[in-house]
Order: C-alpha cells, then sequence, then structure tokens
C-alpha cells in the first residue's frame, strides 16, 4: 500500500521550498534544471486555460487519503476504553466486584491470573477436562469472597443482581475472579430471596470457570454447581427451625454436611461421615454500617491443606486449616455454591429497611424529641 501521507507531505515540503506563480486557476513551480513544475488550486482543472491536463493537481479525492493516512499515523490504534483490575495493594478485605477500572488510552495492559497458592499434583490433580478447568480459581487454600454494595437496594430498596470479588488472600494485589448473578428483573422484585438466578464465576478477564444456578424455592433452597453445562454437585438446605444445615453433593453421592447451630454463629464447618473436618466458610463482621444498612458481606473459604508440601510460593508462610483430606476441586466448586446460598439464605436483608426508610423514621424521631422538649418546657 502507497504511504499517501509520506509522499504527499514530501511533495508539499518541496514545493513550499520553491517559488510558486500563480496564473489565473494553477501555478507553475520553478526548479533548477528542471522542467516546470503546475499546481493546482483546489479543483483547479487546466493551465492558463487550456485543454492541457495538470497531472500534479491537488484534487479532493488526493487531500482526503492524505488526511486519512495522517490520522492512522497519529493514532494507529484508535482510543479504545480499557477495563483492567486495579490493585489495592493492602487489605484484600476492601475488594469488591465493582473494583476494575474504566480507563482511556492506546495501549492496553497486560491482565494475568495470580499464580495458583496450592500444587495441582498428586491431591489436586484434576480427574477430568471439568476439574482442570476450575483449577486456576480453585487451587488455592484460602479464597476471599467480597459482594458488592447495591446502591439502589440501598437508597430506594430495588434488589439489583448480586456481584462478588474473589481473592487470593496470598496475592491481594487483584481479583482472582468474579461472581456475576444473572436473573430476570420482575421476578428479582416480586420474589427476593426466593428468586430464580444463574450465576456466573469468570475470572478477572470473563472468561467463565463455571456457573451455579438457583431455582425457585419455596420452603427449603437447592443451588446447583455446573461446568461446560454439566452438572458435577448440588446444595442442598435442610429445614429447622432455628438450626442451618446443608447437605452437599457430589454428583448423587453425599460428600460433606454442614450443621451450623445458629443464632450469632457464622462459622459454617464442612464435615464428611465421620465428623472430620473438610473445609470450613466463615462469614466476616464488617463493621455497625455495613451490617445494618447493607448487604455487602464478606466470607472466608478456608479449604485448608492435609498436605503441608502442597502449598506453593506465598500460601507457604500462611497457617492453613487443618483437614482431614484434602477436597477435589468439583467438590471444591460445591463450596463455592455453598457461600453464594448462604449469602441468599440467610446474610441478605429481606426487603424493607433502606436509606430512605431509616433516614424518615430518623426524621420522626428528631421530630418526636424537639416536640417532647417544648411540651416539658410549657
Amino acid at each position: 500500500m502507497k504511504n499517501w501521507s509520506k509522499e504527499g507531505w514530501k511533495w508539499l515540503s518541496s514545493v513550499a521550498r520553491s517559488s510558486v506563480h500563480f496564473h489565473g486557476n494553477v501555478g507553475v513551480v520553478a526548479k533548477h534544471n528542471h522542467s516546470p513544475v503546475t499546481v493546482a488550486r483546489p479543483f483547479g482543472s487546466a493551465i492558463d486555460g487550456g485543454n492541457e491536463v495538470d497531472l500534479h493537481r491537488l484534487t479532493r479525492e488526493f487531500l482526503v487519503k492524505l488526511w486519512v493516512d495522517d490520522r492512522k499515523m497519529r493514532n494507529p490504534r484508535g482510543r479504545k476504553l480499557v477495563k483492567y483490575c486495579g490493585g489495592y495493594g493492602g487489605d484484600p478485605r476492601w475488594f469488591s466486584a465493582s473494583s476494575g477500572v474504566v480507563t482511556r488510552g492506546k495501549r492496553r495492559p497486560v491482565l494475568k491470573q495470580p499464580p495458583i497458592s496450592q500444587s495441582v499434583s498428586e491431591f489436586l490433580k484434576p480427574r477430568s477436562s471439568l476439574e482442570a478447568k476450575v483449577a486456576p480459581l480453585l487451587a488455592r487454600s484460602n479464597l476471599l469472597i467480597t459482594r458488592d454494595i447495591e446502591w439502589a437496594n440501598l437508597v430506594l430498596g430495588f434488589e439489583q443482581e448480586n456481584r462478588y470479588a474473589i481473592v487470593d488472600v496470598c496475592y491481594p494485589q487483584s481479583p482472582v475472579g468474579y461472581i456475576r448473578e444473572q436473573s430476570n428483573v420482575i421476578t428479582r422484585q416480586l420474589l427476593r430471596l426466593r428468586r430464580p438466578f444463574v450465576a456466573r464465576i469468570t475470572d478477572a478477564l470473563g472468561n467463565e470457570f463455571f456457573r451455579v444456578r438457583r431455582p425457585f424455592w419455596w420452603i427449603t433452597s437447592s443451588i446447583y454447581a455446573e461446568i461446560d453445562g454439566k452438572e458435577v454437585g448440588v446444595v442442598h438446605r435442610r429445614w429447622h427451625l432455628w438450626r442451618r444445615i446443608y447437605d452437599l453433593y457430589l454428583g448423587n453421592k453425599q460428600f460433606a454436611v454442614v450443621e451450623n447451630p445458629g443464632l450469632w454463629n457464622w462459622t459454617f464447618t464442612l464435615k464428611d461421615i465421620n465428623g472430620e473436618v473438610l473445609a470450613q466458610i466463615d462469614r466476616d463482621w464488617r463493621g455497625f454500617g455495613f451490617e445494618i444498612l447493607t448487604d455487602a458481606g464478606q466470607y472466608v473459604i478456608r479449604f485448608g491443606s492435609s498436605d503441608p508440601s502442597s502449598k506453593i510460593g506465598l500460601a507457604a508462610a500462611i497457617e492453613d486449616l487443618e483437614v482431614s483430606r484434602t477436597l477435589t476441586l468439583a467438590e471444591r466448586a460445591v463450596t463455592v455454591a455453598l457461600a453464594i446460598s448462604l449469602d441468599n439464605d440467610y446474610f441478605s436483608r429481606h426487603g424493607g429497611w433502606n436509606m430512605c426508610t431509616f433516614l424518615l423514621a430518623f426524621y420522626y424521631l428528631c421530630v418526636s424529641l424537639v416536640l417532647t422538649v417544648q411540651l416539658s418546657e410549657n
């Protein structure tokens, strides 16, 4: 492809350094030891009013091509919206699902998935292609899942789709994944916590690891873990007046049970049929304001390790939960589904309380106090 910009500017530079004599609509450039060069003014077509065609005239098409090539040279890739994950470099507990930053720039930054913190050999070796797909996310000893603040729900009581950020505590610079709910806006407002939804678990680039599916429920809830559209496990909640009991299945075989005493106990321990610890999910306290006004919960999943030599990288310096055996990658996917179910079953507000309601109640409280003071003075 001919470089119109380079040739055009070179020719115009030679014209500018030469003496130009215009006759009517054209000009003649005098050069040393060369024949005169005619320069047509815009839309000029002939020399000295004659019929001779000017081969060097600046036509509209030439100027358009010159302008386009010049724009391409100045901005070859164009200005694009670039989305990247900004790391805080500090406490990973302050990550949110909206921690991705959108900026404008000419160069796209390279996004890298944080390295795994557990070796995928021996105990965690993928048993199938489905497990190999989720290994970059779940081959870690500890995961921190943080739910984003839903501002429309906080201010207006409008139920939004849940969003979470997943962080490996060994590499807090950037999230290792995100969880995005997909549900119908009408069913969210009508059914609230009983609504059916599908949540996609992806990496920082949006590539899907697996997804969880939670159908509508009336008395007890269930949530399914699916990898590449294939169901690998399910979590069933058992009804109890105050205890929180869940059964975890891999296929048709139960591999763990959770029996939480309820009330203010926020630790959910996965145990096998012999009562041995397999993993643990802790719900963190984020502060009075977060807990009273928002649904922005935070959960720590401790998969632990039965073999200290399986920890690699920075994970070797962290004391892990002692477990009887290491959960497989498929079982860990079901455990993540349990954390999502816990957040929706017990730690999400049932609607009604929002910022407007709180401010209105505070206003009436202040008015009542003022009236009480005035009446007491009279």
